[in-house]
């Protein structure tokens, strides 16, 4: 666990108890701070630090402590606790700035944060596993993996990856990346922000933290790239990401031949143009990670003939950014609440049939398949009507597919 003593002494108040707020009680205790921690669910209460005390914030109020941190998961503006800490003058931060705050204490290090409406996961792994087949000394955080702070440090020599939301940029005051990406800004999240420009703004917030010393990678072009070989790489998507990672490398030292072995046998990550089987020549992709239209149109892209599962929870109500990709459509199979929204928008452009559930939608498209299709579930909607998250919409999709 990363420990720090500047925070020695000092008084905290968390609030929300999910993987990084766990985290933070720990190392913040471990650190010899006096902590406070409160979340709505008793059994999220149960898993706090022992040595937390468990104050009902909404009742007892902010004041005295140094800090409050939040997950970023709390909807900092509109949320009630954002009010009481303005009142009681305390700054609201997230796990990420405690990593920033403990960084002087730790073995000489440097920090890759890779920010972007889509593409962050991928591009994220990407450079830690190009790092780790380097030899380099490196660890994954922040939006992915385990909490940042729940890890052990690094080695002298070693990179810290991070991929790191909107949402964790604006609880973030001190981070500076030797690396920072921003890989591109799409319309999203918009109930948390004023405007799209307020979005983007919070995503080019990475670049304000930097010194002058920091690389800025702004929206790379990867067209120039050749990704057919590397299997887990393709689609024009993976391309950006792919610069990216290795515009990232470069930066930090790594040797070209360092990097395209990296490419090369990278694997891919669930959840993201995952190839889950093959059957009778039909390919089954499971891209459940695709939560709006932006992120499904690469996985259009990506493929001649798709038997396409779409619809969910409607982040939008167009689906002009799928446009140019309809002809690789040759069937859509609709699920979830969006489904009657998403067969208006497609009426008289995709063929497309209601199935309501993803089983229903997998028995369909894989009935209607031919050798040389490909079965793809890219929802481009969020998860939340049918699934506590898209990593279960995922594999119920993986699931389907294996009792076929």
């Amino acid at each position: 666990m990363i420990l720090s003593e500047a925070w020695q002494g000092k008084s905290y108040a968390v609030y929300g108890l999910a993987r990084s707020g766990l985290a933070s009680v720990e190392a913040l205790v471990r650190s010899g701070a006096k902590v406070a921690c409160w979340d709505a669910r008793e059994e999220a209460r149960a898993k706090a630090s022992p040595w937390a005390s468990r104050v009902d914030f909404e009742t007892e109020g902010l004041d005295g402590y140094d800090a409050l941190i939040v997950s970023p998961g709390v909807p900092i503006n509109r949320h009630w606790i954002a009010d009481m800490a303005r009142k009681a003058d305390v700054s609201v931060i997230g796990d990420i700035e405690l990593f920033a705050q403990a960084r002087a204490g730790l073995p000489d290090h440097a920090v890759v944060g890779i920010t972007g409406t889509n593409g962050k996961s991928t591009t994220t792994a990407l450079i830690h596993h190009i790092l780790k087949e380097a030899g380099v000394p490196t660890s994954m955080g922040g939006n992915i993996g385990l909490p940042i702070l729940e890890q052990e440090p690094l080695p002298f020599g070693g990179v810290y990856v991070l991929e790191l939301s909107s949402f964790q940029i604006d609880l973030t005051r001190s981070l500076d990346c030797e690396v920072a990406v921003l890989l591109n800004v799409t319309p999203d999240h918009l109930d948390r922000y004023a405007d799209f420009d307020a979005y983007k703004a919070s995503k080019e917030r990475l670049f304000a933290m930097q010194s002058e010393e920091g690389v800025a990678i702004v929206e790379p072009d990867g067209s120039g790239l050749d990704t057919g070989k590397w299997p887990s790489l393709q689609g024009p998507h993976n391309a950006q990401n792919a610069a990216a990672a290795v515009m990232a490398c470069a930066a930090l030292g790594l040797e070209q031949a360092e990097i395209e072995a990296g490419l090369a046998s990278y694997g891919g990550l669930p959840h993201r143009m995952e190839r889950v089987a093959e059957k009778d020549g039909v390919l089954f992709v499971n891209d459940s990670k695709a939560t709006n239209p932006t992120a499904t149109a690469p996985a259009l892209a990506a493929y001649p003939h798709i038997r396409w599962i779409a619809g969910g929870q409607a982040k939008t109500d167009n689906l002009d950014d799928l446009e140019p990709h309809f002809s690789n459509v040759a069937r859509a199979y609709l699920i979830g609440e969006a489904a009657d929204l998403f067969g208006r928008l497609l009426d008289g452009r995709v063929d497309a049939v209601q199935c309501g559930t993803i089983d229903e939608a997998v028995k369909q498209a894989a009935a209607d398949a031919e050798a040389g299709d490909t079965v793809l579930l890219s929802p481009a909607c969020a998860s939340f009507d049918q699934f506590d998250h898209y990593e279960a919409r995922g594999d119920a999709f993986r699931k389907a597919v294996e009792a076929l």
